[in-house]
């Protein structure tokens, strides 16, 4: 019985021997990469020439309900009634407007963002691909790793394989 065991477990492990083959295992800093890839550069600079016009106006809409509001707070006590009202819900009416330009402009903003994020991740998905396909890789290991020691950091190689990509 002893002897069937023993063939038996020297079997099993003839077979889990190509299994313990030599593996090539990687590791990348996803954070590093979206954070250093020069493509994120190009997309915040594409963000702000594409909202810039907007923010100018919310700046301006906020400079003029300030003026506003000083104007009132300095002319009130010679206004009428009236006219003091007519001032407030003036103010106040920008005010609402304001906060909607805000609102619509955080929104597109993030939406845009949400978009140009994406883009980036398939990008760099892309070259750690590339670069663990070229070196030979079997595994690659991103998110959640506890440890790593530097000779499998892949970040490198693929921070500069994305320098390389459009």
């Amino acid at each position: 019985m002893r002897l069937v065991w023993i063939t038996g477990l020297f079997f099993l492990l003839g077979f889990a021997a190509p299994v313990n083959a030599d593996v090539k295992i990687g590791y990348v800093n996803s954070s590093i990469l979206l954070e250093r890839a020069p493509q994120a550069e190009a997309a915040t600079i594409n963000l702000e020439r594409e909202f810039a016009d907007r923010e100018r106006a919310i700046r301006q809409a906020q400079q003029e309900i300030q003026e506003l509001e000083n104007a009132l707070n300095r002319d009130a006590i010679t206004m009428s009634e009236s006219e003091r009202s007519q001032k407030e819900q003036e103010i106040n009416r920008k005010v609402r407007e304001l906060h909607r330009m805000q609102s619509n402009f955080r929104d597109d903003l993030n939406l845009r963002k949400n978009e140009e994020l994406g883009r980036l991740q398939r990008l760099v998905l892309r070259a750690i691909r590339e670069v663990a396909q070229s070196q030979g890789y079997d595994l690659v290991l991103s998110e959640g790793v506890v440890y790593s020691a530097d000779r499998v950091d892949l970040t490198d190689e693929v921070l500069t394989q994305l320098q390389g990509m459009k």
